[in-house]
């Protein structure tokens, strides 16, 4: 008898311990799939008169709306050539696939990032360079702010003195 009783608590402390661990599960299910446990995930198709079939695959490269080629404008042929997909621009064919356009403008996006990290590093550089030269000269804001306050000042008892 106690060895029947030690396996019943046995088998049911698993047992909880399982329910445990499924309801920590299901609070990391996302809602969707909590709400479709007992449903067949199939398409119902009661209403409609013809069977399922099976479409073969559309390869993603494509769209059926793509336009095979594209008549590059002036712009277009201007960022094909400093993109260098191009050497002249009598080599851009008639016709440029979207994808070629679109890469070369990528370039040119990180060319031009490049040029304006460039300079706004030689500019903090220029601005550093000043700002020494200011020191040398004794100049700061305070200084000119105190020179500009006490001008201010004299102008005014200027203007009260000469308005008897």
């Amino acid at each position: 008898k106690l060895l029947v009783g030690y396996n019943l608590s046995v088998r049911f402390s698993y047992a909880c311990l399982t329910d445990r661990a499924v309801k920590l599960l299901e609070r990391n299910i996302p809602s969707i799939l909590r709400l479709t446990r007992g449903v067949d995930l199939k398409v119902n198709r009661r209403l409609c008169s013809k069977p399922l079939e099976e479409s073969p695959p559309q390869p993603r490269s494509r769209s059926a709306l793509r336009v095979p080629g594209h008549k590059p404008t002036d712009w277009e042929k201007k960022c094909l050539l400093w993109a260098g997909h191009f050497k002249k621009p009598e080599d851009i064919p008639e016709t440029v696939s979207i994808e070629a356009i679109r890469a070369a403008q990528t370039t040119l996006r990180v060319k031009v990032s490049y040029v304006m990290i460039a300079l706004t590093i030689l500019g903090c550089i220029a601005m550093v360079i000043r700002g020494k030269q200011a020191i040398k000269r004794h100049e700061s804001l305070t200084s000119i702010n105190l020179e500009k306050k006490a001008q201010w000042k004299e102008e005014a008892t200027q203007s009260t003195s000469a308005k008897p």
